[in-house]
């Protein structure tokens, strides 16, 4: 393949793999904005109760009477999972209509978590709260499965287009210095520098976000085939067992699964029959102390009949490959600072993907011209001759 060949290659898939992607990723950047703060809006627009003053040793409550309180504020509903929130002292527990709806239509109830009591009744309706808009949008444009898979080629497109246009930006700009923006030149020349030199400041931000955003993209799929895999065989003795009617004690659960991993902390409870659940157990998840293993979970099976522990689920690397993408794309790792630079490269790409759709569109509008001109510059050479009459 010669030169020219390979050149023509890139240009085809950065032009292709950019236009496909460039609305849905616009999308993807405007509410991934907010999102990068999620943590500070949410208590901007909080008005739940305040927390406890407490001692800073105090106990945390037992999950038991907050489950209880959530069933009878909605007793139609399933609990579907309760959370315990590292960065502030509540427990969250989510509840849905059924576990059929748990992924579209579910809702949290917060509690304190030192005292139990109930801070804010979050009713049905947070899927269509500004947050909850734009987490939606985010992940799967409300479109459940097929979305997030869609938006997980809109991704691997982006990755595409990053990677072709690398290839292109040495030979197109090797007479220039880099950074170079031909400002005197025409607009269409300015705005092509500077996408250029955009995309290149981006480049490496660009290539982790897409990159993790493919891998978040996959989580469904990704614990679904760890269900039916290694999970089913750990469970392979209640494959023809019925689902326990009564549930045992969560707390109690809880416990027998912290007494089995003493070095790590309690992340969540998913209550069987949960989508990311299994019928028979509950699955608590837990986490390491240290920097890296505090993003790596550890699932502890608990029958939920007898409330015995059944094993313990190490998650395979392409789960761990998951959760240590989900800080990255969101810069949730490294504090303000980090939030704010992230926000920038986002607003920057922004920028990118806005001034490609504009490059193209000139492009557009300039062949269309060149032809026009050639058109009406032949009729000139060789009209057409009249009729006889």
């Amino acid at each position: 393949m010669t030169a020219a060949t390979t050149l023509k290659t890139w240009y085809w898939l950065h032009k292709w793999s950019s236009l496909v992607c460039t609305v849905f990723l616009l999308v993807i950047c405007i509410t991934g904005l907010p999102l990068v703060f999620h943590d500070e809006i949410d208590q901007w627009l909080d008005n739940a109760k305040p927390y406890a003053v407490v001692p800073a040793d105090a106990p945390v409550a037992s999950i038991d009477p907050m489950v209880a309180k959530a069933r009878k504020l909605y007793p139609g509903q399933v609990i579907n999972f309760v959370f315990a929130d590292d960065d502030a002292p509540q427990v969250l527990v989510g509840m849905a209509p059924s576990f059929a709806q748990a992924t579209t239509d579910s809702h949290t109830l917060k509690f304190d978590a030192h005292t139990g009591e109930l801070l804010k009744d979050g009713r049905p309706g947070e899927r269509y709260t500004f947050m909850g808009i734009m987490l939606a949008l985010h992940m799967d444009l409300y479109a459940g499965l097929p979305g997030e898979l869609f938006l997980g080629l809109m991704g691997l497109l982006f990755v595409i287009a990053i990677v072709s246009g690398v290839m292109l930006y040495g030979p197109f700009m090797k007479k220039l210095a880099f950074g170079t923006v031909r400002a005197g030149r025409s607009r269409r020349l300015k705005w092509l520098d500077l996408h250029n030199l955009l995309g290149a400041v981006t480049l490496g931000w660009g290539l982790v976000v897409g990159v993790t955003g493919v891998i978040n993209e996959l989580s469904t799929p990704m614990f679904t085939y760890w269900q039916k895999t290694d999970v089913a065989q750990l469970l392979a003795a209640y494959k023809n067992a019925e689902p326990p009617a009564v549930l045992t004690s969560p707390q109690a659960a809880l416990e027998t699964a912290m007494r089995a991993l003493p070095e790590q902390s309690f992340v969540s409870v998913a209550f069987p029959g949960n989508p990311f659940g299994v019928p028979h157990h509950y699955i608590i998840w837990s986490k390491g102390s240290t920097p890296l293993r505090s993003h790596l979970f550890t699932a502890a099976l608990v029958d939920a009949g007898t409330g015995q522990l059944t094993a313990v689920a190490r998650p395979p690397w392409y789960l761990a490959a998951l959760e240590l993408s989900r800080p990255l794309h969101f810069g949730d790792y490294g504090g303000m600072p980090l939030k704010v630079i992230w926000a920038l490269l986002d607003l920057l790409t922004i920028v990118v993907l806005a001034s490609g759709l504009y490059l193209w569109f000139a492009r557009r509008r300039a062949t269309d011209a060149r032809v026009a001109a050639l058109a009406r510059q032949a009729a000139i050479v060789a009209p057409i001759p009249a009729k006889a009459s």
